[in-house]
This record gives structure tokens, sequence and C-alpha cells, in this order.
């Protein structure tokens, strides 16, 4: 799931408090095979509530909070969710299948339980209505926008949350826009020479994509306070290893601040990252990164030996996907 999309599309009433007035909580989850010992919880005007597991293997806390939108973490993906007066929430999930298996049982968890299935139907959506033509695309944009307004009317939520999820739609279709457009871009990349960069190199030195020609080469876009990246990392890793050999080269290119070199330099080291280990010049505003129409990482780039754009936004390590693909090129 493409995690920096759908939790993009939903800031507005992600970090919306709509109430002044605290409200006690009570907040419990089960999560199979779990990705830390933590769950964190975070809102506007830095709230914040970090819970442990217990000895029983569950997260559970007691705490105050104003009513309104949410976000909860467990270091390595998130999701939003809705407290509002006296909610007693039991959340079940596995996080292999984040997003897909989220379940809230108990008092005031209707909200909740909307935003996780509106999440799927956002990613859904953008991965069936991105391919279409731009005018199929527009009307099922605009048809979507419509059946969701539809169905946060008729559902038995908080008059405060159905406000603020009709105004995040009208978000989603101006950000779905400006995302279909940027896919677009790239898509017409394909088969083309692809954008060249010259990067310094952590090992010294500087690198470019024409020296690595002859070769496929396989390029993560990502920075260090990027929590969906840092998760790639360990697949990134075994994937690295599985083709080790072979006809592929497998870049890593960070977008950090340059102010933030001294920590990607430290990270690489202390991660003991394998790989081309590059740094681009201008974070965002890097001629490679703007050409690619990146607005979102991870973003992961397959260019082919002759140089030009085999993949424009391919799998991530973390996919199945990835490894079919590069089989067939590598045989």
């Amino acid at each position: 799931m493409n995690k920096l999309f759908v939790t993009g599309l939903l800031i507005f009433s992600a970090l919306n408090v709509i109430g002044q007035a605290k409200n006690q909580v009570k907040f419990t989850a089960k999560i199979a095979n779990r990705n830390s010992d933590t769950l964190v919880i975070k809102g506007r005007d830095n709230f914040k509530q970090v819970i442990p597991i217990n000895k029983k293997e569950l997260f559970v806390a007691n705490f105050e909070a104003p009513k309104g939108f949410y976000m909860f973490s467990d270091g390595t993906e998130s999701s939003n969710l809705y407290l509002k007066s006296d909610s007693d929430i039991s959340l079940t999930m596995n996080a292999k299948e984040f997003d897909e298996t989220i379940v809230y049982k108990g008092k005031g968890v209707d909200e909740s339980n909307f935003l996780a299935q509106q999440a799927l139907k956002d990613e859904k959506f953008r991965e069936e209505a991105f391919v279409k033509e731009p005018a199929e695309f527009a009307s099922l944009l605009e048809t979507k926008r419509k059946t969701d307004i539809e169905n946060v009317e008729k559902g038995n939520f908080d008059p405060e949350f159905k406000t603020a999820l009709k105004q995040s739609f009208e978000s989603f279709n101006q950000y779905a826009v400006q995302e279909y457009e940027r896919a677009s871009k790239a898509n017409k990349l394909k088969g083309k020479p692809s954008p060249g960069f010259d990067y310094e190199n952590h090992k010294g030195g500087k690198t470019k994509l024409s020296d690595l020609k002859g070769k496929y080469v396989y390029i993560d876009l990502w920075a260090t306070w990027c929590a969906p990246c840092r998760a790639e990392i360990p697949y990134l890793q075994k994937i690295e290893e599985k083709y080790h050999g072979k006809n592929i080269e497998f870049v890593s290119i960070s977008i950090d601040k340059v102010k933030d070199n001294e920590k990607w330099k430290k990270f690489v080291t202390d991660k003991n990252l394998g790989g081309v280990q590059l740094f681009a010049d201008k974070d965002w505003e890097s001629e490679f990164v703007t050409n690619y129409g990146v607005t979102g990482i991870p973003r992961f780039i397959i260019v082919d030996p002759n140089g030009n754009v085999f993949s424009s936004d391919a799998d991530r390590p973390s996919s199945p996907d990835l490894q079919k693909q590069l089989d067939k090129l590598l045989k």
C-alpha cells in the first residue's frame, strides 16, 4: 500500500481537533506480527500518547484527549482514528497486513472503522483509476466523491466528523488530480532515456547514472526521516543479497536536506546499508527527483542497461511481484 498517498489525503482530518474539552479514552490493542513493542497515538497541539505492550501481549492505556482525529503508529506504519467522549476502543489487527486487517470494537468506534475502510477504498481507487485515460479518470473521481459523501451522510457518525470528512473528500480530489498528473508524466518516460544524476557517494567521490550503464539499475528514493522508507530496508537488503553478482546495481538516493548530510552518513554506516548509497544535491528539488515527478517516498525506479526507463514507479522490495519481475529480467 502506498502509505504516503493515503495518509496525505486525510491530513486535514488527522491533525484536526474538534473539541476543546478533554474526554476519557480507554484504548486496548491486540496486534499479531507486531513491528514494535510500543504504539504511539499523535494529534494536534503536540498530543502524544505512548502505549507500551504489557505482559499479556496487549497495548492498554487510559488517557484524556479532546474529541477529534488522531493517528496511531507502530513505528513502521500508521493509520487514522477518531476519539470522542468516553470512547472504549478495542483494536485488533495483523501488522503484516496493516490496513487490511484493522478492526475496532467497543464504544465510539464507528468513525474509526469508517476511516480504516476509507483508506482501503482510496488506495484501491488509486490502483484502478490512475491507469485510465484523463476523461475516464475525471468521471471515476467525481463518482467516488459523490459516493463518499453519501456514505458518510448515511452513517451514524458524530456531526463534526461528517463535516470534517466531507472537507477531506475535497482535499482528496485535489490531491488525486495532482497525483494522476504526476503518474501520467512518469509513465510517459517509459522506454525513453532516464534523467541522470551525479551525486555524492557514501564511499567517496560522486556517482553518475551513466557510470552504471550496461546493467539494470534499481533506484530507491528515500530519506532517514521516512518511516515507510526505513521499513523497506530489510527487504531491500535481502533483494540485494539474492541478486548479488547478477547484472543489476541497487542504488539508494537520499533526499535528506543538506544540513542532515552527516546524519545520513551515520545512518548508512550504523545500519550497514549495501548497494550504492548516494545523497541528492537539493533534496526534493533535485533535478532527478523533479524530472520523475516524485511527490512521495519511498519511490522505486528501474532503468535498463541502455539507460532507458524500464519502470518509473516500480514495485517495492517488500512486494513479491518485484522478485518475479527481476527473475524475468535477469534470467
